[in-house]
C-alpha cells in the first residue's frame, strides 16, 4: 500500500477535517480572536490529524506487508485465510470472514476433485490389471500352438502388453512415493528381464543386443526401473536402423555416480528437437513419421527419474546414434 493510495482512501476524512476547521476558524474569528491564536488552532489540528493519518498508514502498511510476506512463504497459497491474524480495522473484518468462506469453499471443491481422481485412477488400474489376464492367456495360446503367424501374433500382444502397462505406470506417477521401495538391486538382472520380456521384438526385427559392464548395484526401487529402462528399449527399436540395428547397453563409471548408457544406431533425433523430447505429448518429426509414437514413453520416464532422484538425458545425431544417459548418484544410492 502506498501512500498516495492511503491518502485517497482517507480523502473524505481530510475533506471533513477541512470544512471542520476552516467553520471553526471563521466562528472564532468573528466572535474577536487574533489570527495568532487562528495560526495556532489550525496548525494543531493539521499536525494532530498528520499524526493520526500517518499512524494508521504505518500500521495498515505492516498488516498488509505481513499478509504478502505470508503469502510468498506458502507453499499452497489458497490457504492463507488459515494463517493470517484477525484484522484489528472494523472494516476489514468483512473480507477477513469472506476469505475464510472462500477458502473452505475452495479446499472441500478440491477435496472432491481429489477423491474423484483417486476413483478414477482405482478404476483404471483395476482395469489394466483384468485386461492384462487375457493378454497373458493368448500368449499362452499362442506359444503353445505355434504357426507361420504367431510370431507376428506375439510381437503385437508386446506392443498392446506395453501400452497397457504405460498406462498402469502414468495413472500411478502422480504417487510415486506411495508405490515404491528403494533397497540394493542388480543392474545386471533388471536389464536381463527387460532382454527377456523383449526377445520376440529382437528377433522379429533382427536386432543385436550388446550388453557391456553392467555388473552394478544401485539403489533404486525396481519395479520402476525396469519401467523406465523398457521405455528408452523400445524406443530404440521403434527408431532403429532398417541396416544392421544394434542396441547397446552399458555402464560408466562418473565422479559423482554411475552412469548406464542405452545407445542405438537408429534415426536419431534432429538437434532442434532435442531439448523437447520429455515434454509431455511430443513426438518430434520422427514420431509423425513412423506413426509409432504418443509422446508419453520419454515424459514418463523424465518424471519418474525425477521422484526417484535420479538423473536422465539424451544425445544424439540425426541418421547416426542416440544415447539415453541415466545418472545413479554416489554416496548412499550407489554400491560399486
Amino acid at each position: 500500500m502506498s501512500l498516495g493510495d492511503f491518502l485517497k482512501s482517507r480523502i473524505l476524512v481530510i475533506f471533513l477535517n477541512s470544512i471542520s476547521l476552516i467553520t471553526l476558524l471563521i466562528f472564532l474569528f468573528s466572535v474577536g480572536n487574533t489570527l495568532d491564536t487562528l495560526k495556532v488552532i489550525s496548525a494543531t489540528w493539521i499536525i494532530v490529524l498528520g499524526v493520526y493519518l500517518f499512524f494508521q498508514y504505518k500500521n495498515r502498511k505492516d498488516f498488509y506487508n505481513n499478509i504478502l510476506k505470508s503469502i510468498d512463504n506458502l507453499d499452497k497459497k489458497y490457504l492463507i485465510s488459515e494463517v493470517i491474524d484477525k484484522p484489528r480495522y472494523l472494516e476489514a473484518e468483512p473480507y477477513y470472514h469472506l476469505l475464510k468462506k472462500a477458502s473452505k469453499s475452495m479446499r472441500e471443491e478440491i477435496n472432491s476433485i481429489k477423491n474423484s481422481r483417486r476413483e478414477y485412477k482405482e478404476y483404471i488400474e483395476q482395469w489394466i490389471h483384468e485386461v492384462k489376464t487375457p493378454i497373458a492367456s493368448i500368449k499362452l495360446i499362442e506359444e503353445n500352438n505355434k504357426t507361420i503367424t504367431s510370431r507376428s501374433v506375439l510381437q503385437e500382444l508386446e506392443s498392446l502388453d506395453r501400452y497397457v502397462e504405460q498406462a498402469l505406470f502414468y495413472a500411478r506417477s502422480e504417487e510415486v512415493e506411495k508405490d515404491y521401495l528403494i533397497k540394493e538391486m542388480s543392474l545386471e538382472e533388471c536389464i536381463n528381464k527387460i532382454i527377456i520380456k523383449n526377445k520376440q521384438i529382437f528377433i522379429f526385427n533382427n536386432i543385436d543386443v550388446e550388453i557391456e559392464n553392467v555388473d552394478k548395484n544401485v539403489y533404486c526401487d525396481s519395479k520402476w526401473l525396469e519401467f523406465i529402462i523398457n521405455q528408452i528399449v523400445i524406443n530404440a527399436i521403434k527408431y532403429r536402423n532398417l541396416e544392421n540395428p544394434r542396441v547397446r547397453i552399458y555402464t560408466y563409471n562418473v565422479k559423482n555416480g554411475v552412469q548406464l548408457i542405452i545407445e542405438d544406431n537408429g534415426v536419431g533425433i534432429p538437434e532442434e528437437e532435442i531439448n523437447r523430447v520429455f515434454e509431455k505429448g511430443f513426438t518430434g518429426s520422427k514420431g509423425r513419421i513412423h506413426n509409432k509414437s504418443t509422446g508419453i514413453g520419454l515424459y514418463l520416464c523424465k518424471k519418474l527419474c525425477n521422484k526417484l532422484g535420479l538423473l536422465i538425458n539424451i544425445e544424439s545425431k540425426e541418421s547416426l546414434y542416440t544415447k539415453v544417459i541415466i545418472t545413479f548418484p554416489k554416496g548412499s544410492f550407489v554400491v560399486r
